[in-house]
């Protein structure tokens, strides 16, 4: 994580009207609705009883947000933000009091993607953050769109701070960019929706989930050879694990050295943070030598997870199987 010094806080802008139509635009994400509109049992904000007539307004149940994969996986989200924008010298805390406007967004889609975005670098009115925000979510669409990507957000609910919006449209640049980060599996947060009616107020509660399992997140959209082989011809498993050992031993043999178990023996120091450090900067050296960028994580093959050792084992076959 970077210890770069923080950015300067952006003055709050004033209070807006939430996009009442949000709830409606999550689509498919949304699992149930629990109870029927009652009045309202949980702590609300003081400014939620500002709310205008049939004004709503959604926020994470307390209980969701101290559950410790919810914790794990806001840290593990501003851990790779903050890595990713390093150079930059940002450091986001928040995530929605630093992402709501748009300038750290912006940052991050230009870092991920390799693009400069046509935006105005730095502006207070929410006027112009509002605009910034549609410039960058409509760059964020086109990237994700054609890949199938739900899109569970917009800049009603980026700007007005819903963290919900947030986490699903970083999860989504994280997998879509195939981030070097292990999401946490099934995570599940509880909403609260709270309406003003007649003069009072009345909640209600929704399951919202936010990440499954990695092989589901990633395999919807990106599935290939080995999940096949895995999930449809286990007894050709063996056969290709022997191949690529063979492979792998017939460069390695020449500096003295032999691979017999793939699940244990690639990745080699005691600490994991170093373990991931070196396969990371294999990754790194793939790259530069004209090779496609790995579909596993470093993660992944530090933690034996042998589909994703195969993977980038063959990719190094494909590419240096007839080098002497």
């Amino acid at each position: 994580m970077s210890s770069a010094p923080p950015r300067s806080p952006t003055p709050r802008a004033p209070r807006m009207k939430k996009d009442e139509s949000f709830l409606g635009k999550l689509g498919g994400t949304l699992s149930a609705i629990n109870s029927p509109m009652t009045p309202a049992l949980v702590d609300v904000h003081p400014e939620d009883t500002q709310l205008e007539e049939n004004e709503e307004r959604t926020m994470i149940d307390p209980t969701s947000r101290d559950d410790p994969k919810f914790k794990e996986l806001v840290k593990v989200l501003l851990d790779w933000i903050n890595d990713v924008l390093a150079e930059e010298r940002i450091n986001v805390k928040q995530l929605e009091e630093d992402l709501y406007d748009g300038q750290v967004l912006q940052k991050l889609l230009e870092k991920l993607a390799g693009c400069k975005l046509n935006v105005a670098e730095v502006t207070q009115s929410e006027i112009g953050q509002k605009q910034k925000l549609q410039t960058v979510l409509e760059a964020v669409r086109d990237l994700l769109r054609p890949h199938g990507w739900p899109l569970s957000w917009n800049v009603d609910s980026i700007h007005g701070k819903n963290l919900v919006a947030i986490l699903h449209l970083l999860i989504s640049l994280a997998l879509h960019f195939r981030a070097p980060i292990r999401l946490p599996e099934h995570v599940t947060v509880q909403v609260v929706v709270v309406r003003k009616r007649e003069g009072l107020l009345h909640s209600s509660h929704i399951s919202e989930e936010l990440t499954t399992t990695t092989e589901m997140m990633m395999g919807r959209f990106e599935r290939d050879a080995f999940d096949t082989l895995f999930n449809h011809a286990p007894d050709k498993l063996n056969l290709v694990k022997k191949s690529l050992i063979t492979f792998v031993n017939k460069h390695l043999n020449k500096l003295n050295l032999e691979v017999t178990d793939l699940e244990t023996q690639v990745g080699s120091p005691s600490s994991f943070d170093q373990k991931v450090h070196n396969v990371a900067f294999a990754f790194e050296l793939m790259l530069d030598g004209g090779l496609k960028k790995p579909k596993a994580c470093p993660e992944d093959v530090v933690n034996l997870d042998l589909k994703s050792t195969l993977r980038v084992l063959y990719n190094l076959f494909t590419k240096y199987k007839d080098v002497e």
